[in-house]
């Protein structure tokens, strides 16, 4: 970045005026929303006026341009002010600012990617951060542009761990590209922010962290020009120290406003005097990018050539996934790996040997390995492959419903799901993984039982919207299918198959192969069973269920390393619901486990190849007694 220049007086004077016009559209659209917050709006006025009226680069009527610098509000709460800076730049009507909140209009509470200048959503506190940190990233080592990312933090979300996992991250990386503006209002929505106003602590934290840290009155519009134009060979923290409600007479760092509009009096009278502050009714332009960004194309990837395995083979899914995932790298240049210091274990090693520079080595953050990954794939720059033991993404749960609310694509794998990883106990077995993905929306959660499964679901996935989610196993099994075999999304493979089928018995993973061996066993006893492999649990191949349910006199069987809440047995038991004559039984992980040999947990569980064996004599002699 060029030297810094002091902008003129007819400038500064400017960026003021523009800066009490955002105030008062702030204030007239949450006063007849009824609902918003405007002090919140009020403190950060002034920095949202420079960084987008002299600061950033960017095409107002293109707000997704992939040369554009990047904003991105981590303090949700504040978006009014940034569809005030939209209406302020000519991007919306002013008037649709009084639309704020409507069910009709996009200006919702919180910022939301409906929006063409929004890139991901906000409003869960602590998370705009890593999802910057990705996008600065991106620009940094897979774009190599000019663009620059900016975060605007509120003082409250600093108290958030994933915060500071994000100012770990830049630090490392030395993300020059990357500007955190803390907005040090004082106060949080129920009481003080801890610190208050005590910004020389968070410039200390901030260096600690590997940061450039300056501190600025955040309301003089001098020295935030000045303190934009600074360039390091780090990232930059901009620690603003403001005043909540700044320019609202009576309200301004006062207690007991927070999230609450002005009365339609109060905030006429609020309006004109900011309006008498007004010296100038002329508007800032922009400075235009450096359109330096490269063309990306992500759609349509292929792999380079089929899978090569031999059935028969023994092959754990985790490693597969590495095998796939190092191939998938070599169809497109733009998918990456993002790994939480587990790659040895989940195989992503195999990607970052053979792809080094599109290996992102997260550490052991997991919420902010998903923020990144959510931030790299904004705009469509990458295809992103994030990975860790399956348990470890229930700390990010909040990070991957966030990253739905984004219309995010990102794909997440999730290794040592169950107690079938054995002696490690319980707290690295994953066994509420399933229910957590399947409740997110426009989520695919594949589970692939041997290898040729694994890297069809990985090459599914990288052209699959939403997040998806593949869930692989610490034992190695044996491939199953032929490499010619086709995979889609909600088709299931039935496996074993006969005219005299009793019970059709659904496992995958691990317990796919225990029915498999279950079923070889009951035929000596002329019992028959159906055995299917569902290869995604969301969508569920409701169709192909319900045909092998009829065929075996209504006798499903479910049976899975997981819990019972939320897994295979209830999502069987969701697609089968209301039809006559259809029962379910359910074989799960019951209760918490602990240590043991794979074999003696299954075993201790009632999900081996016994466990199935009984369950599906007492279906067939129950029926028998029955007739």
């Amino acid at each position: 970045m060029e030297d810094y220049h002091k902008p003129d007086q007819q400038t500064l004077q400017a960026l003021k005026d523009t800066a009490n016009r955002l105030r008062i559209s702030s204030i007239k659209a949450t006063t007849a929303a009824g609902s918003g917050h405007p002090t919140s709006c009020c403190s950060a006025a002034e920095i949202m006026s420079v960084l987008f009226f002299h600061t950033m680069r960017y095409k107002v009527q293109d707000p997704r341009n992939a040369s554009n610098d990047r904003f991105v509000l981590s303090k949700g709460h504040a978006a009014p002010i940034l569809y005030s800076v939209w209406a302020e730049a000519g991007f919306l009507q002013e008037a649709e600012l009084l639309n704020l909140r409507k069910i009709d209009s996009v200006l919702e509470g919180h910022p939301v990617p409906r929006q063409a200048f929004t890139d991901v959503a906000t409003g869960s506190l602590g998370q705009g951060l890593g999802a910057a940190c990705g996008m600065a990233y991106t620009g940094k080592f897979f774009d190599r542009a000019s663009y620059r990312v900016y975060c605007l933090l509120g003082d409250g979300e600093l108290s958030e761990g994933s915060v500071w996992e994000a100012m770990a991250f830049a630090g490392f990386y030395k993300l020059d590209n990357l500007v955190a503006i803390f907005d040090i209002n004082r106060l949080g929505q129920s009481d003080p922010a801890p610190l208050q106003h005590h910004v020389e602590i968070y410039q200390k934290r901030c260096e600690a962290f590997g940061w450039h840290a300056i501190i600025v009155d955040g309301h003089s519009v001098e020295e935030l020009c000045k303190a934009f134009g600074q360039a390091k060979h780090q990232p930059t923290a901009i620690i603003a120290k403001t005043f909540k409600g700044k320019g609202i007479s009576g309200v301004e760092d006062k207690e007991s406003w927070h999230g609450k509009p002005l009365p339609k009096n109060m905030a006429e009278q609020v309006i004109q005097e900011i309006d008498d502050r007004i010296q100038n009714k002329k508007k800032l332009s922009p400075a235009l990018p450096e359109e330096d960004a490269p063309i990306v194309n992500i759609r349509n990837i292929k792999m380079p050539s089929p899978p090569t395995y031999k059935v028969g083979e023994k092959w754990a899914t985790r490693k597969a996934y590495g095998v796939a995932l190092a191939k998938l790298g070599h169809a497109n240049d733009r998918v990456i790996a993002l790994d939480g210091d587990t790659k040895n274990s989940t195989f992503s090693e195999l990607f970052k040997k053979e792809h080094p520079n599109r290996y992102i080595e997260c550490y052991i953050a997991e919420q902010n390995m998903v923020s990144i990954a959510v931030g790299c794939a904004t705009r469509d720059r990458t295809i992103a492959f994030a990975s860790t033991f399956a348990t470890f993404f229930t700390r990010a749960f909040d990070q991957i419903r966030m990253a739905a609310i984004s219309d995010s694509n990102i794909n997440l794998c999730g290794s040592h799901c169950g107690v079938s990883i054995g002696e490690d106990g319980p707290s690295q077995m994953g066994l509420e993984d399933l229910c957590m993905f399947r409740a997110i929306p426009n989520s695919t959660v594949f589970y692939p039982s041997d290898a040729v499964a694994t890297e069809k679901a990985v090459e599914i996935s990288a052209n699959t919207k939403g997040i998806c989610f593949i869930r692989t196993s610490r034992p190695e099994n044996p491939v199953i299918y032929n490499n010619n075999e086709d995979f889609h999304i909600g088709q299931a493979k039935v496996i074993l198959k006969s005219k005299d089928d009793q019970v059709t018995v659904i496992g995958a993973g691990v317990t796919l192969h225990e029915a498999l061996t279950a079923a070889e066993q009951l035929r000596k006893e002329k019992i028959y069973i159906r055995v299917i492999d569902p290869f995604t649990i969301k969508p569920l191949d409701k169709k192909t269920i319900l045909e092998s349910a009829r065929a075996t006199k209504g006798r499903i069987i479910t049976v899975e390393d997981h819990y019972h809440e939320g897994g295979i047995g209830e999502a069987v038991c969701a697609a089968v619901v209301g039809e006559p004559g259809v029962t379910v039984t359910r074989l799960a992980v019951s209760h918490v486990p602990r240590s043991g040999k794979p074999a003696e947990l299954l075993r201790m569980f009632g999900i081996d190849k016994d466990a199935i064996m009984q369950a599906v004599r007492a279906a067939v002699s129950k029926s028998r007694n029955a007739e």
